[in-house]
C-alpha cells in the first residue's frame, strides 16, 4: 500500500523533484504550495508531512503547530536552510519529529520517513495508575480525561511505562523519542518532558516523571499533599 506523504514546499522545481523522487520511493506524494493548503491537506489520511520552514504565508513551525491543533498527529519532517541549534530547537518544540536541513539527498529524506513511520506504528494499549495510553487516538486518558500528545511526547512516554516504573536512561529516551543520528540536545528532552509532567498534573494522573540526577527518568506515583485542620 502507498502511503500518503504530504508535501509542503514553496519552490515550484523542488517541489516537482520531491513528488517524482517520492513517487518513485513508492510513495503517494500530495503537493502543497503554502501553509493554508497543507492545513486543509493535513488529514488522518496522510502518513507523514515533508514541511518547509521557510512559506510564502506563514512559519512552517507555525504552520505544524496548527497542524497539531487541528488533530493531525501524523510525523512531520521539517526542511530548512538553517543550521543553528536553536533553529533545531524551534522545530521539535513546534512538533517536529524529525529535521533535515537543505541541500539534501532524497534517499535520505526517504530513509527518514520511513525511520519516522515504523516509529509511529501504534505500540501495544498500556496502563500505569490511573493513566492509560491509548495508541488508536494517540492520546493519553486518566480516568476518563484525554490527554493530547504530540508524536514525539506519546513516544517518550511510551517507553516511560513500557519500563513499568523502572528507570530509563535518557540516552535511551532519546532514542525513543527521536530519529536515529538526531542531535537533541538535553534542553530539548527536558522542554518535552517538563511539558509531559504538566499534561499529566493539569488531568489530575496519580503518575509524574520522577528524576535520578545523571542515571535516567521513570515514571512514578505523584507526591499528593494533604491539607490538614488546626
Amino acid at each position: 500500500m502507498r502511503r500518503t506523504i504530504l508535501v509542503v514546499e514553496d519552490d515550484h522545481a523542488l517541489r516537482d523533484v520531491l513528488v517524482r523522487g517520492l513517487r518513485e520511493e513508492d510513495f503517494d506524494p500530495l503537493p502543497a504550495p503554502d501553509g493554508a493548503t497543507a492545513l486543509r491537506l493535513a488529514t488522518a489520511d496522510v502518513a507523514a508531512a515533508v514541511l518547509d520552514i521557510g512559506l510564502p504565508d506563514a512559519d512552517g513551525r507555525d504552520v505544524c503547530q496548527a497542524m497539531r491543533a487541528n488533530g493531525f498527529r501524523s510525523p512531520v519532517i521539517f526542511l530548512t536552510a538553517h543550521h543553528r541549534l536553536a533553529d533545531r530547537l524551534s522545530g521539535f518544540s513546534a512538533g517536529g519529529d524529525d529535521y533535515l536541513p537543505k541541500p539534501f539527498h532524497l534517499a535520505e529524506l526517504a530513509a527518514r520517513i520511513r525511520a519516522a513511520l515504523n516509529r509511529a506504528a501504534p505500540p501495544p494499549a498500556a496502563t500505569a495508575g490511573d493513566l492509560t495510553l491509548d495508541a488508536v487516538r494517540h492520546v493519553a486518558d486518566v480516568r476518563g480525561t484525554r490527554i493530547d500528545l504530540t508524536p514525539t511526547e506519546f513516544r517518550l512516554l511510551a517507553a516511560l511505562m513500557a519500563a513499568s516504573g523502572a528507570l530509563v536512561s535518557r540516552r535511551d529516551l532519546v532514542r525513543a523519542g527521536w530519529p536515529e543520528g538526531a542531535r537533541v540536545h538535553h534542553n530539548t528532552l527536558d522542554q518535552y518532558l517538563t511539558r509531559l509532567r504538566r499534561k499529566l498534573r493539569e488531568a489530575g494522573s496519580d503518575r509524574t516523571i520522577g528524576t535520578a540526577r545523571g542515571v535516567g527518568h521513570r515514571l512514578a506515583p505523584a507526591e499528593r499533599t494533604t491539607a490538614h485542620g488546626p
